[in-house]
């Protein structure tokens, strides 16, 4: 059992200069031998699927190829099937995560993604909606802002790819630590992932994340939380929580899902 690599990125990544954080994915998946298959069932984007396919065949991968599951239907189209069974990368592109979950959740498709990234060694990454939709838990809807109030955010059935966290996307530029903190209110158990733009979190199979990106990856861990009102403030009121530990990582800062620790960037060199 060979457990493969989750990749959720907070959108917007860099896809101009150096496209580091896809250039990783796709050395990650094999380089010059990788197989990724793109899946733009997200977006209604025409454009949106060319070019992730033109980024990964600039890179020089053995093959890159667009899976678009319009339908509830197409995810069960043998020679798809066949062709994702190929890969040894997914990538989800972004656009609406309920697009996803309501055409592939459920379906031959998800379950093998599942299987093959826990027991097979298939390396998943998704942007935006594609990150979000990679947990058990899915934020489906929420408002913007820091403060956590009791109606503020919708949690909806994701893929499943992980267990232990819950992901938002597009954190600092559209202010969501108020809804990130809202659906750890409900169940504490999962550690709440928030990704800035251009910013990823490599989740190797040991379950230790390493940030990269241009930005910070805010991880909310109310494993030990001691209060909570969440379930007798009204509604559109704030919720008071006490004793939640929050870090914020830069590139190279790591935390560790299993043992929750979390380490900084090694120091760089002065100029």
């Amino acid at each position: 059992m060979t457990r493969g690599y989750v990749i959720p990125i907070g959108g917007a990544e860099d896809k101009v200069r150096d496209a580091a954080i896809l250039r990783r994915f796709a050395s990650i998946c094999g380089g010059s031998q990788a197989r990724i298959a793109v899946i733009p069932t997200a977006s209604q984007l025409l454009e949106t699927a060319e070019q992730y396919l033109d980024i990964f065949g600039g890179f020089g991968v053995a093959d890159v190829f667009s899976l678009d599951f319009e339908a509830r239907a197409d995810c069960k189209r043998a020679d798809w099937l066949e062709r994702l069974r190929s890969a040894t990368g997914v990538f989800i592109t972004g656009g609406n995560q309920l697009r996803l979950s309501t055409t592939i959740g459920g379906t031959e498709v998800a379950d093998f993604i599942r299987e093959a990234n826990r027991n097979a060694g298939l390396h998943v990454a998704g942007t935006s909606a594609g990150a979000s939709v990679m947990a058990e838990h899915m934020i489906a809807y929420g408002d913007e802002g820091a403060t956590p109030r009791s109606d503020m955010v919708t949690l909806v059935p994701g893929l499943g790819l992980t267990h232990s966290i819950i992901v938002d996307q597009h954190f600092r530029q559209r202010d969501r630590l108020g809804r990130l903190l809202t659906s750890l209110a409900y169940n504490p158990r999962p550690i709440g992932i928030g990704l800035d733009e251009d910013t990823a979190a490599f989740i190797n199979p040991e379950r230790v994340m390493e940030v990269m990106g241009s930005g910070a990856i805010t991880i909310v861990d109310a494993a030990e939380m001691e209060y909570s009102t969440m379930d007798s403030t009204r509604r559109h009121e704030p919720v008071c929580l006490t004793n939640i530990r929050l870090h914020v990582l830069v590139e190279g800062g790591t935390f560790n899902i299993l043992t929750r620790e979390a380490r900084p960037a090694p120091p760089r060199s002065p100029r």
